[in-house]
């Protein structure tokens, strides 16, 4: 997939303000280069003025040095899959209550979130493709909102429709398919026309000449004007 730089300069503008990282404060950043939300963690807190610890390979693998390494470095802010935060809860939940916890990369399941907000200083779900440069959508996790937690509402300089066959927008609570334009878009694929061109298409609502990457997942618009997450589209 081949990004822009003013793609990932626009999410991580957008991500500064959601990880709220302060002089003095430290990130503890647990995942691998080869994955895109690596860029994040890497240079958010670094345009932040905060500190940033990197977890080798080794600890990140073991969820009690993990825990070890939170406590020991001082960490104010983590970012990982859910997969990750569930080991480190079944391991030393009691690790995490300074820490502002931020998930993506997979669904974030309500029983996970309901935990995650008790043990840790705050909770940000967060979703989207490489396609899209890394994160679309975010959404605070505070426990008011019943069901599973909601993906959000779109980033900076971040369109995103929920739309049927017809490219048409559907109305709230009625399941669609997400499509997302703006800052973020990628060119395509390298060397994949035929797939940029298939997934990459024309946006009927943005200005003459943009487009809109067709994810394939299946959202709705909640009540509350927040995007909810129910699975692929093709499924």
């Amino acid at each position: 997939v081949v990004v822009t730089h003013g793609g990932l300069a626009n999410v991580l503008e957008d991500m500064r303000g959601r990880y709220g990282l302060s002089r003095g404060e430290v990130f503890l950043a647990v995942t691998t280069f080869g994955f895109d939300i690596a860029n994040t963690e890497l240079f958010v807190p670094l345009l932040s003025g905060a500190r940033l610890h990197l977890a080798d390979r080794d600890t990140v693998r073991d969820p009690a040095a993990l825990a070890e390494a939170v406590l020991a470095c001082g960490a104010t802010a983590m970012q990982a899959t859910p997969s990750l935060w569930q080991t480190l809860l079944a391991e030393a939940p009691d690790s995490l209550g300074a820490v502002r916890c931020f998930v993506g990369g997979e669904a974030l399941s309500e029983p996970l979130a309901e935990e995650l907000r008790k043990a840790t200083a705050g909770l940000t779900n967060l979703y989207g493709p490489t396609e899209t440069t890394i994160w679309s959508t975010a959404a605070r996790v505070d426990g008011t909102r019943p069901g599973a937690p909601a993906i959000g509402t779109p980033l900076l300089n971040t369109r995103v429709y929920v739309l049927d066959a017809w490219l048409r927008p559907v109305p709230a609570t009625v399941p669609g398919e997400l499509y997302i334009a703006g800052a973020g878009l990628a060119r395509g694929y390298l060397n994949r026309p035929g797939l940029t061109a298939e997934r990459f298409v024309a946006d009927p609502y943005g200005e003459p000449g943009t487009r809109m990457y067709r994810t394939g997942d299946l959202v709705r618009w909640g009540a509350d004007g927040h995007l909810e997450y129910l699975g692929r589209f093709d499924h």
